[in-house]
């Protein structure tokens, strides 16, 4: 019989970098990894090679940079951008200043008479949309809730809600005050930036630095969510520490949008946010003409059920730091401007411990909030589309009933938050409230005088056990 000869398989290349698929609800394709640098172009042979400003960029397109940070940040924290577009940004009409918007705050000063800070615990129901017969986009949607510092000191934060029930038509936003983080509640953000287009669901968050552009269209009709927006810093991933090399939000799980530009020469209305101001021009063709681009300061999004639970699996509870998403550094070493953390659903498997949270009194403020399902905590009225606000340094914990209750169950390994997805805004300073969350915004809950009513000191009961046991240490 002949020897059969088999051919070897030697593989095959992969053709280009990994980029995820469209799908029925994102119609859009994008590069995966946090702080990567990327190159991308919707022309062959857009991007210049071996240098970012060639004396004529194929096409004739204009190289132009953004900048994150300054030229002479440390290579490892240097944030920048290359464009290549049909038209450089700088070709527009002068700029005019708009109409204040009354409830949109960027100073928090105690001098700011459109801010009140206090030590009460505070709740907001769902925030509602505004009714059919307004016409509202994301910008004129943009409603302050808290906040403290100021963007002109770059250092601080804002948290913001949106209420829009209209797309945005040939209106490009910047915000130049500072990085903002966008959770939809209600409604998918068709977003369409500089950098390229963007689809993002209640579930989703997605970061756009300072000084990008976009433009955001509603799907579903409608748009109400949070806004987390930082001063003088950038987001950033966690450190691991003794978690080890996997956990939490992988980076391979953020989504980068890739190049996609347009040609038209119609007029445009751009709207910039400076100091919480905002002002408007026009120019005679789209923001979004960008060819190609490379760089690492680019928007992103990242879908939160994605989200690495740790957990203790023995005894005791760990610390909500363990759910951060994503973190910003403060000036002040060690200490974070803000963590951005996410509840998903989980397994609690600890024996001989108090399960719920634990009654503490907490150096940074606490705003939490909510995408969907339904919150256990029975001390705080906590809705989608709603927040609750824990200042800092004030105690805070569950009602007298439900720690009987945990102190007294038969502890099982329990599946938890099932269904639901929450967040919260763990803030390193005291925050200031804007006269629209405490007086305009019609959804503050009342005060209820008897939440801590009725806690029962079962200590008493003791007091003849805690006699003998002084008399015995004599």
């Amino acid at each position: 019989m002949a020897a059969t000869t088999e051919t070897p398989f030697t593989g095959a290349s992969a053709k280009g970098p990994f980029t995820t698929t469209p799908s029925a609800t994102d119609p859009y394709t994008y590069q995966v990894g946090f702080g990567n640098r990327f190159a991308t172009e919707a022309l062959p042979h857009a991007l210049p090679q071996g240098c970012n400003t060639p004396q004529k960029c194929k096409y004739d397109l204009f190289s132009e940079q953004l900048n994150g940070t300054p030229f002479i940040s440390p290579r490892a924290s240097l944030l920048h951008a290359w464009f290549y577009r049909i038209r450089p940004s700088v070709a527009h009409k002068p700029f005019k200043k708009m109409p204040k918007n009354p409830d949109l705050e960027a100073t928090f000063s105690p001098l700011n008479p459109n801010v009140d800070f206090t030590p009460q615990d505070l709740g907001w129901s769902k925030f509602e949309l505004p009714q059919q017969s307004e016409s509202v986009d994301f910008v004129q949607g943009l409603k302050t809730i808290a906040g403290y510092g100021d963007p002109t000191l770059k250092e601080g934060i804002a948290v913001h809600i949106y209420l829009a029930n209209t797309p945005m038509k040939k209106k490009s936003f910047c915000n130049n005050d500072g990085d903002m983080l966008i959770l939809p509640q209600e409604g998918r953000l068709d977003i369409q930036t500089e950098f390229g287009k963007m689809m993002v669901r209640p579930g989703e968050l997605v970061v756009i630095q300072a000084g990008i552009r976009f433009t955001v269209g509603l799907p579903d009709g409608v748009g109400r969510g949070y806004i987390q927006e930082i001063y003088g810093a950038h987001y950033e991933l966690p450190e691991l520490g003794p978690i080890g090399s996997n956990g939490m939000a992988l980076p391979r799980d953020f989504e980068i949008p890739v190049a996609s530009f347009e040609v038209d020469q119609s007029t445009w209305e751009m709207v910039v946010k400076l100091a919480g101001e905002l002002f408007v021009y026009e120019q005679d063709h789209t923001p979004y003409d960008v060819v190609a681009w490379h760089g690492n300061y680019a928007p992103y999004k990242y879908a939160m059920e994605k989200f690495i639970s740790s957990a203790t699996v023995d005894r005791d509870q760990s610390d909500p730091s363990i759910y951060c998403v994503l973190t910003a550094k403060s000036k002040i070493p060690g200490v974070s401007l803000s963590d951005f953390l996410v509840f998903t659903p989980k397994w609690c498997v600890t024996r001989n411990t108090f399960r719920p949270p634990y009654y503490h009194r907490n150096v940074a403020t606490e705003l939490m909030g909510m995408m969907y399902g339904q919150w256990a905590g029975s001390a705080t009225q906590l809705e989608p589309g709603g927040l609750t606000y824990e200042p800092s340094y004030m105690p805070h914990g569950e009602s007298y009933s439900r720690w009987k209750e945990a102190t007294t169950v038969d502890l099982q390994p329990q599946r938890i938050g099932e269904g639901a997805m929450a967040f919260m805004m763990h803030i390193s300073a005291h925050m200031g409230l804007t006269k629209f969350a405490l007086e305009r915004s019609g959804t503050l809950q009342p005060i209820p005088e008897d939440t801590w009513d009725g806690f029962h000191a079962s200590f008493l009961n003791h007091l003849e056990e805690a006699k003998s046991g002084l008399e015995s240490c004599k």
